[in-house]
């Protein structure tokens, strides 16, 4: 629920948002996910055609009205890094919103790089500090959501107790393992916490009244001194395995229930099904709200060119061309070509960041996808050439494998970015 503008409480909590730095964690290496995390850190992983999953949580920290923004980043940064910088640059000589890169650095008086979530936060104090904030939001670099989080912030000040609030998302028992699950008693205040539960009976007193889980979503609220003195600990690396735990026997943590959709892009399959979803005709995450768009970088390109294609529920990026060919419940990324006779179904082709060929051994390659292909279940990375006749299929329905030119896993083909893949090539 939204404050109206001509009441008192939204003259407070607008003033109240100027106290507040968010600090989004740019990922750790991102194993999972690999290969598409092979070159990038997950968060700079294409999403949805033209995005990068960080652009999710900046959005909605912005659209929040939360606009100063701390990105920590570490491992394969520097796409990460040049995104940020050319998406987000502000000239704000008076430094009220910002959206800035902070790198693990070593120090004077630390010389070890970020070793977990908390870990990074407690490096960055310094920084922090810089900024006087009231409240420091905590947001995590690779989920899928869309949340008003002003009203999170609203649920933190409402009792004047609370010191830390976890932002929770419903969730049935078959998903609780490799998340952290919560019990809220009285008030929403949390009085167990479990993280990444190895079997049911560890969580059956957690249950909600309708069978569900509360699972921790990684996003926090801290009074910034709470935050500082929980962070004095230099042993607690983590928020979730070590710093949460504690934090709920001493202080007062309370549970914030957040009933939209919610996706921790943890592995292959879940960032293949994220995508995909998006080309539902109502998506649980939909890209179309006006009100909370979800900003990435300006591309000054062409509109997309169909010649004579078939397209069926499918996200066409700017600067496309598709000639002749099917594309049926896919993405399509920016200034990605298709070749004619070519049909694609339940795939992810990445984008190009440029138009033409890439040099390998045997010369100059167009980058693209080619002639006459047939693609099914497959994510292609960027800037891959994709030969004519090539067929991938996975008609061995294979879980795991990987060759020169194509990884499988959890049953979906990846081809990793810069691959070309040869002429007449089927798996």
């Amino acid at each position: 629920m939204r404050f109206q503008e001509d009441s008192i409480d939204c003259v407070d909590f607008i003033l109240k948002k100027d106290e507040v730095l968010t600090i989004i964690l740019g990922g750790g290496k991102g194993t999972r996910l690999l290969p598409l995390t092979e070159k990038r850190s997950k968060p700079a992983v294409s999403f949805g055609g033209k995005y990068r999953l960080i652009d999710i949580p900046i959005s909605n920290s912005l659209n929040s009205g939360f606009e100063k923004i701390f990105i920590l980043t570490q491992f394969n940064s520097y796409s990460l890094n040049r995104h940020i910088n050319r998406t987000y640059a502000t000239n704000n000589i008076h430094q009220k919103s910002f959206v800035e890169i902070i790198a693990a650095e070593q120090t004077v008086s630390s010389a070890n790089w970020f070793e977990g979530t908390a870990d990074a936060v407690r490096k960055v104090l310094p920084y922090i500090r810089e900024q006087k904030p009231k409240y420091v939001l905590i947001l995590s670099g690779d989920q899928l959501y869309n949340m008003d989080l002003s009203d999170f912030m609203q649920s933190h000040l409402m009792d004047p107790e609370t010191e830390i609030s976890v932002a929770t998302n419903a969730i049935p028992e078959d998903q609780i393992y490799g998340l952290g699950i919560v019990k809220a008693g009285v008030g929403g205040f949390i009085q167990e916490f479990i993280e990444k539960p190895q079997d049911i009976s560890q969580v059956e007193s957690c249950r909600t009244k309708n069978g569900n889980f509360l699972a921790n979503m990684g996003i926090y609220i801290f009074n910034t001194s709470t935050l500082i003195d929980v962070l004095e600990d230099r042993n607690m690396a983590d928020f979730g395995k070590e710093i949460l735990p504690k934090a709920i026997r001493e202080r007062k943590v309370k549970a914030y229930t957040y009933d939209g959709y919610w996706e921790d892009i943890g592995t292959i399959k879940a960032f293949y099904e994220a995508n995909l979803m998006l080309t539902d005709h109502i998506p649980k995450f939909n890209l179309y709200l006006e009100k909370t768009p979800i900003y990435t970088r300006a591309r000054a390109l062409p509109p997309s060119k169909i010649i004579q294609a078939v397209v069926n529920q499918a996200l066409i990026s700017e600067g496309t061309i598709l000639n002749q060919c099917e594309v049926h419940r896919s993405i399509i990324g920016v200034r990605q070509l298709i070749a004619s006779g070519t049909k694609i179904y339940d795939s992810i082709i990445m984008g190009l960041d440029h138009y033409g060929y890439f040099d390998r051994k045997s010369g100059k390659i167009p980058i693209g996808i080619g002639p006459n292909c047939e693609i099914r279940r497959t994510i292609v990375d960027k800037d891959c050439a994709i030969g004519a006749n090539v067929r991938l299929l996975n008609e061995q329905n294979l879980q795991e494998y990987e060759d020169e030119y194509v990884r499988i896993r959890e049953g979906i083909i990846v081809v990793p970015r810069h691959t070309a893949v040869p002429d007449g090539y089927t798996i």
